[in-house]
């Protein structure tokens, strides 16, 4: 039986045009011909202008901000594609909104992540990849396949090779306790010991550092964590590393840039010399600061999806 189409297309909305055309050209195909506007009431419009019956199509789009219209970009494109008679359809999502919201953190709250998933299953996504979730599980709220790719691999090699033969000069730390794992594979990858952050938080987007697990006295230290939102626990976790425990320097890796509200500000007025991201969410110009760096993620989508249509498997690429 055939799982795929006749052929590959690669579409986008208007997310994040460059990845997708990155991810295009690293495939050695055009983008496909399609129109994603908005009407003067707010209403989104999508225009494929190609055919699509038969192909196997995947649509780049990361559930940025604006992350409401840019989800609801995505569930009309593959309506579209579906309605068109597309062969198998794959949401390509480098960045997954509502990620955080994965479990009722108190009475009443919604589980807003599976009710993502619920809607692409139901606009008629056949598969899903992304980078990076939040929290693994929510692969788990699908009823289709969720191939999940990792950033890990990408600024590890980044920092290695900035590091060099100093390894022993630095230590990877983990900026709260929900990173641990993530900071620990990070740092079997470039040879470096690991320290641990343990923070209380008071209130959402406050937190306060209590304690440093781990030597970091006299080193360069190199935070991780999976994303970056109002970069209150990364600063606040640089700035402590800094103060109480001793450090010389402040490295920060992270997958996804969000940088919402007052990040910009905070990482300005931290210690951070260097904050490495992939390019998995756009940064505006303006937020592009000097000590920011993007790292390219087009070439790790595309041989996944180039493993998707080939019916290989995606695992092989990270072990």
């Amino acid at each position: 039986m055939n799982f795929h189409g006749k052929d590959i297309k690669i579409f986008t909305a208007n997310s994040n045009r460059p990845v997708a055309k990155q991810i295009a050209d690293c495939i050695g195909l055009p983008l496909g011909k399609a129109d994603v506007s908005t009407f003067s009431d707010g209403e989104i419009s999508v225009s494929l202008h190609e055919s699509v019956r038969g192909s196997d199509c995947f649509i780049v789009q990361s559930t940025c901000q604006p992350v409401n219209n840019n989800i609801m970009e995505l569930l009309i494109m593959i309506d579209a594609m579906k309605r068109a008679s597309a062969a198998r359809i794959t949401a390509v999502m480098p960045y997954f909104g509502y990620a955080r919201q994965d479990r009722k953190a108190k009475a009443r709250d919604p589980i807003s992540a599976k009710l993502v998933a619920d809607l692409l299953t139901t606009a008629g996504a056949d598969r899903v990849l992304t980078m990076d979730l939040h929290a693994a599980q929510i692969q788990g709220f699908f009823n289709i396949p969720v191939d999940h790719l990792v950033g890990a691999p990408l600024l590890a090699t980044f920092m290695k090779d900035k590091i060099g033969e100093a390894n022993e000069d630095y230590v990877v730390v983990s900026p709260d306790l929900g990173s641990v794992t993530r900071a620990r594979n990070f740092a079997a990858r470039i040879g470096c010991p690991l320290a641990i952050i343990d923070k209380r938080r008071q209130k959402a987007n406050v937190s306060e550092v209590m304690n440093i697990i781990g030597e970091v006295r006299g080193k360069k230290v190199i935070l991780v964590d999976d994303m970056i939102d109002t970069a209150g626990t990364l600063c606040n976790a640089a700035a402590a590393i800094i103060e109480k425990g001793g450090a010389t320097e402040v490295y920060a890796c992270a997958t996804h840039g969000v940088l919402s509200g007052p990040a910009i500000d905070r990482i300005k007025a931290s210690p951070i010399k260097e904050l490495i991201l992939l390019d998995t969410v756009p940064l505006p110009e303006e937020k592009m600061l000097p000590n920011i760096t993007m790292l390219n993620v087009a070439p790790v989508f595309a041989e996944a999806i180039a493993r998707i249509y080939d019916d290989k498997p995606v695992s092989p690429m990270f072990t």
